[in-house]
């Protein structure tokens, strides 16, 4: 009698399993359909609001208040699992009330250039509306990242490494395609047409991967509240805690980011003259090759600890932003700087995908599964503060009378973001600890790795794995 619980709670074990395992297939085919929204539409929304003849100052508001914003939304998110709400139902209605965001954005465009209202508010409409997209999509954060520890493997790096490649894959895709359907109909005189037709494309991609979370099994959620914590008494533990240490450094690593990452689509379309095609394909170098490299980080994390991979990047990251200031120096010679800015986000994209890969699953690993969706929300709080105040300080640079003969005001913003970033790093990241045990990877075993890798082979090994993302 005894046997017939044990068989019947197997048997209850493996279709939990075998659900999780469908879910987990499913859910890379929304990231496909997340990148298709991603290249098609996010990608192209500070090239638009200079269409709109956005200035710097509002660019900077444009990329960080949504992302504020959003962030701080995830608190309502909390109160909504803490009363029952299950995450399938919390993520699922956020993307629809994304998706239907781009009717508004789209509309300006059709006042702006049908009906030539050009007041000073079209900006801050674009910023309104913006910015809702922005919390609907930021607001199923922690909802998301608990339902999908949840349903992930024990190989954290691995699953998101092949999860992100293809995220990065179908973005790349439609940045490309996106950028040629521009570079078209500008020559004909209708850019706007061409944001009509990849904001509709960026709509339906969202929407399918709205369709697609629906399908998606979700585990049993019971809220447990007793393992709530506030946003003060999280505050006021950083200098104790490991995790808080690093919420402080990713933080920081983002304000100083954002004091020059909205703007390098600024200079290139301004400053350097670019056309949609060659900004598309600048653009698209970095998540290309963090499609390719995205698998090898996590494996590599697995194995040698995120914190390792972070600590990496992190010290490479601070000179890419130096590098694009060298453009100033020959920004008349276009095929020279092309092909300068292709090697310079190259690295780029070698040190951001194991940067972001990293730091995502480090909270994986460093926070209990019943504390995942408050953990995940006060990042994301600390990260969008400091790309909050990262954007207004540089937009408030880029807006400064320029003094400078050689180059303009936003060669200063690259240098002063470089130099910001390598400080943030050095101090900080001494002070946070790996969670696991793991073996060590210093300089030797680097030289030995890759020692034993030609350049022919390695291209062989990233062109195989990325034919074959299940290997």
């Amino acid at each position: 009698m005894t046997k017939l619980p044990s068989a019947m709670n197997e048997t209850v074990i493996r279709h939990a399993e075998r659900l999780k395992q469908k879910a987990r297939r499913i859910s890379i085919r929304e990231g496909g359909a997340f990148g298709i929204f991603d290249g098609f539409g996010l990608r192209y929304i500070i090239p638009y609001a200079l269409l709109l003849q956005v200035s710097n100052a509002m660019i900077g508001i444009l990329v960080t208040v949504p992302q504020l914003i959003g962030n701080f939304a995830q608190l309502l998110t909390l109160q909504l699992l803490a009363r029952g709400y299950q995450r399938k139902t919390i993520a699922s209605r956020s993307v629809l009330l994304q998706t239907s965001m781009w009717l508004p954005i789209v509309l300006l465009g059709v006042g702006y250039f049908g009906y030539g209202i050009q007041t000073g508010w079209i900006p801050w409409a674009l910023v309104l509306f913006y910015s809702l997209m922005m919390i609907f999509g930021t607001s199923l954060g922690p909802a998301w990242s608990s339902w999908m520890g949840d349903i992930i493997p024990k190989e954290i790096g691995s699953y998101f490494g092949r999860r992100n490649r293809v995220v990065n894959l179908a973005s790349i895709s439609s940045m490309l395609l996106a950028g040629l359907i521009l570079q078209s109909l500008a020559r004909q005189a209708r850019p706007f047409a061409g944001f009509v037709i990849i904001f509709s494309v960026a709509f339906l991609g969202r929407l399918v991967s709205g369709l697609l979370l629906r399908r998606q099994y979700e585990p049993q959620f019971v809220a447990q509240n007793e393992y709530f914590f506030t946003l003060g008494q999280f505050i006021r533990k950083i200098p104790q805690s490991n995790f808080g240490k690093f919420v402080t450094y990713v933080a920081l690593m983002q304000l100083t980011t954002y004091i020059s990452a909205p703007f390098f689509p600024v200079y290139m379309l301004r400053d350097l003259g670019f056309d949609y095609l060659h900004f598309t394909l600048v653009t698209m170098t970095l998540p290309f090759v963090s499609m390719l490299l995205m698998p090898a980080w996590g494996r590599f994390s697995d194995t040698y600890g995120n914190l390792k991979t972070v600590r990496i990047c992190g010290l490479i990251i601070p000179f890419i932003p130096l590098l694009w200031s060298a453009t100033a120096f020959f920004a008349g010679h276009r095929t020279l700087v092309l092909l300068y800015l292709f090697a310079v986000e190259t690295l780029s994209g070698f040190a951001w995908a194991g940067f972001t890969l990293a730091s995502t699953n480090f909270i994986y690993e460093a926070v209990t599964r019943q504390r995942m969706a408050i953990c995940v929300a006060y990042f994301n709080i600390f990260s969008g503060t400091g790309i909050f105040i990262g954007g207004l300080a540089g937009g408030q640079l880029a807006s400064l009378p320029n003094h400078f003969n050689l180059f303009s005001n936003l060669i200063l913003v690259l240098l002063i973001s470089a130099g910001l970033r390598l400080l943030v790093s050095v101090i900080l990241l001494p002070l946070i600890r790996e969670v696991r045990d793991v073996p060590d990877f210093g300089m030797q075993e680097a030289r030995q790795r890759l020692a034993v890798l030609s350049a022919v082979e390695l291209l062989r090994y990233l062109s195989l794995r990325s034919l074959n993302p299940r290997r």
